[in-house]
């Protein structure tokens, strides 16, 4: 099975200059833990996650001045869609983070999860058998 199997397609882009506030606000809305933070100026891609905010409020810093920019990951490991999701855990794994932007030759076209790779190698849940009455 491959990356583009797996990967969510709908990705949160947002700017370097969004509060976590409001990155906080958009990732739980859509109920996703990373956002691809784009920056027009630098032609550069970076990724905020749930524990980028976290580890940021729980060090007392304020979601609303603190940006994204701040506290984006930038030296980032992509991954492509054709990769097998054995490489892509391979990367994760390797490389401690939960989260592989999918990039094609025009950008990003996805993430992919670690919640994403276990859904697609766990069979779906059996539906329990119907009382016989």
């Amino acid at each position: 099975m491959l990356v583009r199997d797996a990967m969510s397609t709908m990705v949160l882009t947002i700017g370097p200059a969004h509060t976590l506030r409001q990155a906080a606000r958009l990732m739980s809305a859509r109920r996703i833990g990373a956002a691809v933070v784009h920056d027009p100026d630098t032609c550069g891609v970076g990724i905020l996650t749930e524990r980028d905010i976290l580890d940021a409020v729980g060090a007392g810093q304020d979601p609303d001045t603190e940006t994204a920019s701040a506290h984006t990951t930038t030296d980032v490991v992509f991954a492509a869609p054709g990769w097998t999701l054995e490489e892509a855990a391979a990367a994760m794994a390797h490389g401690g983070f939960r989260h592989l932007i999918v990039l094609d030759d025009d950008g990003p076209v996805g993430i992919v999860s670690v919640r994403d790779i276990i859904r697609r190698w766990t069979p779906a849940p059996r539906r329990p058998a119907a009382l016989v009455g």
